[in-house]
């Protein structure tokens, strides 16, 4: 059961990124190749990134090419459809919460079926939710969410954290995930509504020469 709800996680997560990847296209007003470009590397980007560092080979969506189709077909879906919402970068923002509670999950159980230790996995998990939305902002010439003030990564950190120890104390898988991925979403959610964001590093001034030398 587990398995299963990890798979459709993971699609979802695939999907959803990767209508993300093809809303910063419309906003570039890039061609078909850019959206299913944009689209591709957010739906499998994280993934992919966390498929090396653990040293799973072949990487998943070489393993499953359904994965590639799933993104070539969301980024052409929208392709046409991009100009109906009424508002293009909140649709992103909020897909993206569902891509990173999704992703959260999927990133830290597949680090626990390689092998991994909880910590290991609850890294790969923040891996594997914030990755692909970097590398779409780069490419789409956006500052990146994840360095932005609302909370972000905190949000997958808190979601695969709450997956991995639900795991430890032996709560069933699938309440687990369903925890790790209401938990990364209510939190991601919040910060959208919100503002919330952690506190940042104020400047100091520093210390004049007398007050070093009397230390």
């Amino acid at each position: 059961m587990i398995a299963t709800l990890i798979t459709v996680l993971d699609l979802c997560g695939v999907a959803v990124f990767a209508v993300t990847g093809g809303l910063v296209a419309s906003r570039k007003q890039m061609d078909i190749v850019g959206f299913a470009l944009l689209a591709t590397v957010t739906g499998i980007g994280g993934g992919t990134l966390r498929d090396l560092v653990l040293g799973v080979t072949p990487v998943f969506w070489v393993q499953q090419p359904v994965y590639i189709a799933v993104c070539v077909a969301v980024a052409a879906i929208v392709f046409f459809t991009a100009h109906i919402p009424e508002s293009r970068y909140r649709l992103l923002l909020w897909l993206d919460a569902f891509g990173l509670s999704f992703f959260c999950v999927v990133g830290a159980d597949k680090a626990l079926a390689a092998g991994a230790g909880p910590f290991v996995a609850i890294v790969m998990g923040v891996i594997t939710a914030t990755f692909g939305g970097v590398v779409r902002d780069v490419l789409g010439g956006e500052i990146p969410v994840i360095l932005r003030r609302e909370i972000y990564a905190t949000a997958a950190l808190v979601g695969s954290g709450a997956f991995v120890a639900a795991l430890v104390l032996g709560i069933p898988g699938v309440a687990a995930a369903l925890l790790g991925f209401a938990a990364c979403l209510a939190i991601r959610g919040l910060a959208l509504q919100r503002g919330w964001s952690l506190p940042v590093y104020r400047a100091r001034p520093g210390r004049s020469p007398d007050e070093t030398d009397r230390r």
